[in-house]
């Protein structure tokens, strides 16, 4: 079995880098959920004889790459369940977009109504019955002949937020049908990254800040990974 690419590891926490395309949770479609593989991992790794907790944290979209945190304690799950209820993790994307954004950094504000049916979120920049109020901020890293990098910072975790809020400003992500962008990417992911997480350690008390390196095989991401270096 091919192991994810581990980024942080403890008794109470295990944080993985996560590849475009797989899916944290079990769905049903019936693929093989990193979760899995990363109960694998720490039966192999430390030789556990019976079956292995992992409690999944949080989730990103299966197009999306990047870090994703588990739990490996009941107690670990519970206290992190609660910092990201109080909005006290910090979470830091990277965006790949075509059309440069209106503004070299900005604060947004949307309000966002999910379809179920569609699973797609709408913006809004008006409250509307049933919608969410949804915020972040962007700005820009780095720019190539064709396309920009966004770093997005979310305050609020809404479905889809990141790819609805910011196509609603006329910048889908790269590769995002959904959202408006006019290609796939040949691999069926977006150019949406989970860079970096930041959060008070739920047992220690330590702040834990953890990075993940994109999808280096995609040129673009090698190109501008080497331009912030």
């Amino acid at each position: 079995m091919h192991f994810p690419e581990i980024l942080y590891e403890d008794n109470h926490i295990i944080a993985v880098n996560k590849l475009p395309g797989e899916i944290v949770q079990g769905d049903k479609t019936g693929d093989e959920p990193l979760g899995e593989r990363v109960k694998a991992y720490i039966k192999e790794k430390y030789e556990k004889p019976g079956a292995v907790f992992l409690g999944v944290i949080h989730r990103i979209d299966r197009p999306v790459s990047g870090i994703v945190l588990f739990a490996r304690t009941s107690k670990a799950l519970e206290r992190m369940n609660r910092l990201f209820r109080d909005k006290e993790v910090q979470k830091t994307y990277w965006a790949i977009v075509k059309n440069r954004p209106p503004k070299e950094q900005d604060h947004i504000l949307r309000y966002l109504v999910k379809n179920e049916k569609l699973n797609k979120s709408f913006a809004s920049q008006q409250a509307k019955k049933d919608a969410l109020e949804s915020t972040l901020d962007y700005r820009i890293l780095a720019s190539s002949d064709t396309y920009h990098l966004l770093e997005v910072l979310p305050h609020t975790g809404r479905h889809h937020q990141i790819r609805a809020m910011l196509a609603d400003i006329g910048c889908p992500i790269k590769g995002d049908l959904k959202y408006g962008f006019p290609r796939s990417n040949t691999d069926g992911s977006i150019s949406l990254h989970a860079r970096a997480i930041r959060f008070i350690h739920p047992v220690s008390g330590e702040t834990v800040e953890i990075k993940a390196t994109p999808p280096l095989l995609d040129p673009l991401w090698k190109f501008f990974s080497a331009q912030l270096a």
